[in-house]
């Protein structure tokens, strides 16, 4: 039988406080890997749309940002180094972020592979983000040696991200995950070096279509495909609910 998925749809999220509730959750499934008690349990994903923030990778370069706190602070925005892979990207309103949270030991692929593979783990991401990219009629597809997604090249120029990711993994339990440009206001970039890419650019699902796209709309296309792609079951939390399930699955960080 599958495994299951709890998504949580959060809302609006602080940045700070949407990684709180990460890491609560995946110190919830490592403690219970180590006891030998994870069997069962759900694997958990979020999905937010944050406040403007920028953040940056473990390993990413700070010149990739191109102003100081104090200028960003004026537009409204802050800066927050974090624990993830990749460099330095903006999150922020209309950009349909998700952080699945699985155990990667306890996912089998179709092909009958088991999850514990950091690079497949971000391609089958990949993957379900191109699909639902076409379900809006647009080519999507990878780079090679640049992980994420990326429309063209194509008469329009060429290749720009739509969704950029990052990822931390300890235990082969994932955190942090995809970020998806809806109807984002790309300007927020020209603070930064995307991703670290300067010779490419950024775009959005509204942009390439050529009309409004809806943050909740764009989830219900996506959150099927990620879900098939690592054969879950998976239900759904919203809002209050979907906190109070979080409460009482994962004991606040620090507890005894």
């Amino acid at each position: 039988m599958p495994d299951s998925l709890v998504v949580c749809r959060l809302g609006r999220v602080g940045y700070r406080e949407a990684w709180d509730l990460q890491r609560r959750v995946q110190t919830r499934l490592i403690a219970a890997k180590r006891a030998g008690d994870a069997d069962g349990l759900p694997h958990v994903a979020f999905v937010v749309e944050h406040p403007p923030v920028y953040t940056l990778g473990k390993n990413g370069d700070t010149a990739h940002l191109l102003r100081s706190e104090a200028a960003l602070a004026n537009v409204g925005a802050t800066f927050v180094p974090t624990d993830r892979g990749g460099d330095i990207t903006f999150h922020g309103p209309g950009q349909l972020v998700v952080y699945p949270i699985l155990d990667l030991d306890r996912i089998a692929y179709a092909d009958g592979k088991r999850g514990s593979d950091i690079h497949r783990y971000l391609r089958e991401l990949e993957a379900a983000i191109i699909e639902t990219c076409a379900t809006y009629g647009l080519v999507a597809g990878r780079v090679d040696g640049r992980t994420g997604v990326w429309i063209g090249p194509d008469d329009r120029g060429p290749e720009r991200k739509v969704c950029a990711m990052g990822i931390r993994c300890s235990r082969w339990v994932t955190m942090h995950g995809l970020a998806l440009n809806v109807a984002t206001d790309l300007g927020w970039f020209d603070h930064i070096v995307p991703c670290g890419i300067a010779d490419r650019g950024v775009t959005s699902l509204a942009k390439e279509t050529g009309h409004a796209v809806a943050l909740g709309e764009t989830a219900d296309r996506l959150l099927p495909r990620l879900a098939d792609r690592f054969a879950l079951i998976s239900t759904e939390h919203q809002a209050d609910a979907a906190y109070a399930w979080l409460d009482d699955f994962a004991a606040p960080l620090g507890a005894a």
